[in-house]
């Protein structure tokens, strides 16, 4: 029996954590490491106490024919990066790896060319984070070093002539 090679466990663990997640369209789970040692998970889902989409019955943003990867402030839910980060501590979190999968709830595929949001970006700079690993296949995956969002700023865009 040959051993599952560490990264891949560590997005196996994300995988099991998305199934978790509420939402109708598409579910991460995140998982935070540092040191090898598991600091806190994360899935997608409504703020505590508010209704999820799965009990609502429909997704704001489907309703609305809202491409992936725009408008988030509609989207119901706490992003699964922004929970895991919420239920560590940045001390905790400094120089730290977070591993993310994401499915796609009506193919039930992994999302393909995943990456975390705008906003997720700024928290996981924030926190401390140094390199964020994203599920694209069973075995397969891409690292990103969190440094790039730093030096790619892509909150900048173009002037605004100001």
């Amino acid at each position: 029996m040959q051993r599952r090679d560490k990264t891949n466990y560590y997005l196996d663990i994300a995988t099991v954590v998305l199934e978790r997640g509420t939402c109708l369209r598409r579910n991460y789970g995140a998982i935070i490491v540092k040191n090898d040692e598991i600091i806190s998970t994360g899935y997608t889902g409504a703020p505590r106490g508010r209704k999820n989409c799965i009990d609502l019955g429909y997704c704001r943003r489907n309703a609305m024919n809202i491409p992936r990867g725009q408008r988030y402030e509609l989207c119901r839910s706490v992003h699964a990066e922004e929970n895991a980060i919420i239920s560590a501590s940045r001390r905790d979190m400094m120089g730290a790896t977070l591993y993310l999968a994401g499915k796609d709830m009506e193919t039930g595929e992994y999302v393909a060319g995943a990456s975390s949001c705008a906003m997720c970006k700024r928290a996981i700079i924030n926190a401390g984070i140094e390199k964020v690993i994203i599920r694209n296949t069973n075995d397969k995956y891409t690292v990103v070093d969190v440094n790039t969002w730093i030096e790619n700023d892509d909150s900048i865009g173009e002037t605004l002539g100001y």
